[in-house]
């Protein structure tokens, strides 16, 4: 409808140029007669519409070509439009598989992320445990030399505790057994 609304201001506007005229042109014949009716101004008149003729032609066809020119303009610019809704769909057709892609991974991550954590948190335990087990293996080792070479002698410590045991105090039994440890450690 856009298109053919300048054709139809054209055409009104050529419609009332020629209305006017036609009116113009009786109304000066009708006082023409009036007064004296001459061949000469009948010619000139006769020129002058043939004149305004060719100006209305002209101008017509100014019109046809501009109405022209606006509906390839149009059809040009819907083409354009369709494309772009096509390019449009597509992209956002794009951004809805990434979105869903972005959330797939996003939760495989955190899955991940969670079942790497159970892993070093059984990593570390299993490492605590094997250094336990480790230092356990070295205090029994040393303790088996000790008794071995003769240094660590249980029957003075049992002496000790059971002195202590006999007095009661039991923090001098652990002092007396620090003594010993301490003395067996400096003749190791």
């Amino acid at each position: 409808m856009p298109a053919d609304l300048p054709l139809k201001l054209i055409l009104f506007s050529v419609g009332a140029f020629i209305l006017g005229w036609i009116l113009s042109a009786i109304s000066s014949r009708m006082s023409n007669r009036k007064q004296s009716p001459t061949s000469n101004s009948n010619d000139h008149r006769i020129r002058s519409l043939e004149a305004d003729q060719r100006v209305a032609q002209t101008e017509s066809e100014k019109a046809k070509e501009t109405r022209g020119k606006l509906e390839g303009d149009l059809m040009d610019a819907t083409t354009s439009m369709e494309k772009r809704d096509v390019v449009i769909a597509r992209q956002q057709e794009q951004i809805d598989k990434l979105k869903r892609d972005l959330k797939v991974s996003v939760r495989k991550t955190r899955e991940l992320r969670g079942e790497l954590t159970d892993r070093a948190s059984e990593d570390i335990k299993s490492k605590v445990k094997l250094r336990e087990v480790e230092t356990e293996l070295e205090v029994a080792h040393v303790s088996a030399d000790m008794i071995t070479t003769g240094v660590l002698d249980y029957s003075l410590t049992e002496e000790f505790v059971e002195g202590d045991k006999e007095e009661g105090d039991e923090s001098d039994a652990k002092s007396a057994d620090d003594s010993i440890l301490g003395k067996a450690v400096k003749d190791f």
